[in-house]
């Protein structure tokens, strides 16, 4: 009777388990079918933080498609009110971006969401999806409103390997044409931000 109980107590968490990542290298593979629209949502995140969640949340390196093309992204998931710092750096935030030995590139911040996404303009991402799947290390600094950052600061340093790999097995998981459409701006936290910035001119 006890085994029994307690699988019943267990039910509530496994029903809302999230999905084990598969390890590629420092690779992490994450994938969950919407079984209402059957569409695959995929997170390909390095095992590795840019910033360790302390008091909030943190910041994750990405691969993330956009427009059919991979590009290395820097996020911080499901913020809420109390990431008001996160928030701020889609106002007036960027992360700064070298991957392996080439040039550094800016990546300005938006909100997705309730997500903080940055990537690369629209002129650098051609390389950027270029030197993404040969580089061997990721060097990643914040910038801008909402960072603690400056221009002495050390940049997160992030050691890459089977980066080819972990696109192919995205992509075998999420065809090119099928990854959803980025997520409005949440009404609550984009309103807060756009109540800041109008404070901040």
């Amino acid at each position: 009777m006890k085994p029994l109980a307690a699988l019943l107590a267990l039910l509530p968490s496994l029903a809302f388990a999230q999905p084990v990542p598969e390890a590629i290298g420092p690779w992490q593979l994450a994938c969950v079918t919407d079984r209402m629209t059957d569409r695959t949502a995929c997170t390909l995140r390095h095992k590795d933080w840019v910033e360790r969640p302390s008091v909030g949340v943190g910041l994750a390196f990405e691969i993330l498609d956009r427009g059919g093309r991979l590009l290395p992204a820097v996020t911080a998931r499901d913020l809420s009110l109390d990431s008001v710092s996160r928030g701020l750096l889609a106002v007036a935030g960027s992360a700064q971006l070298r991957l392996g030995g080439g040039a550094m590139m800016e990546m300005p911040c938006s909100l997705e969401g309730r997500s903080l996404i940055c990537m690369p303009r629209s002129a650098d991402a051609p390389r950027a999806a270029q030197e993404l799947p040969a580089a061997d290390r990721a060097l990643v600094r914040m910038a801008g409103l909402g960072s603690n950052n400056n221009a002495a600061t050390e940049p997160a340093e992030l050691r890459l390997a089977e980066t080819s790999a972990a696109m192919e097995r995205l992509r075998r998981q999420q065809p090119a044409g099928t990854t959803p459409a980025p997520t409005e701006p949440g009404l609550d936290l984009g309103g807060l931000l756009g109540r800041m910035q109008q404070l901040l001119r």
